[in-house]
């Protein structure tokens, strides 16, 4: 894969939620990807106090509880900076539709340039595999996370394990078109053609 034509800002995206229906935004993660390669460094996170509380279910997945977040900013505090951020960018996630929905409704003026799904691109490159989840992904890949700070299920934690399963995968297509032109989800910003929207998705 030639890097060279990857767009720049580019950022590996991760969200956590309360559980609620549409849910309300508890973290996010963002970790730039630049000549081809995740950049830790320039990682930016946020916790969020979100308007309804953490259900225990919730916690179990993504280990956040309501006494993390009580000190944290509102959305509204942090909104202009990711934005600011997103602003032009490409994102890419696993199952992306997840992060383009819950991010352009907590950013109802902001688009993303295009929409990367590593869930997409991975059944792409490697079909009639039984399992896409990202474990799963990184275990069949042989990417070790064992230098990813953090834990799984948390934002930054997640956008790292994406990103660096992101590169893996870019290696099955030459160019930058090609690995959108598999990844890209109808009716999101940066596929070639547009289909009907994706439906709402719940977000732990």
């Amino acid at each position: 894969m030639n890097f060279t034509d990857w767009p720049r800002p580019l950022y590996i995206v991760d969200v956590e939620g309360n559980g609620a229906n549409p849910p309300d935004l508890v973290e996010v993660a963002l970790i730039p990807v630049e000549d081809g390669r995740v950049v830790p460094d320039q990682a930016r996170s946020w916790l969020i106090q979100a308007p309804v509380s953490i259900p225990a279910r919730v916690t179990r997945i993504h280990g956040i509880t309501n006494a993390m977040t009580e000190a944290a900013p509102r959305w509204s505090q942090v909104a202009g900076e990711v934005r600011a951020l997103l602003e032009g960018a490409w994102i890419v996630a696993h199952s992306a539709s997840v992060e383009y929905n819950v991010l352009t409704r907590h950013l109802p003026d902001w688009q993303p340039a295009g929409v990367v799904d590593t869930l997409r691109l991975a059944k792409d490159a490697d079909p009639g595999q039984k399992g896409y989840g990202l474990d799963p992904l990184t275990a069949r890949h042989h990417i070790d996370l064992s230098a990813v700070p953090g834990a799984r299920h948390r934002a930054a934690y997640d956008a790292h394990a994406t990103g660096l399963l992101l590169l893996q995968l870019a290696d099955h297509y030459p160019t930058w078109e090609a690995l959108t032109a598999a990844s890209v989800p109808p009716g999101l910003p940066g596929r070639p053609t547009t289909t009907a929207p994706q439906h709402e998705e719940t977000l732990w």
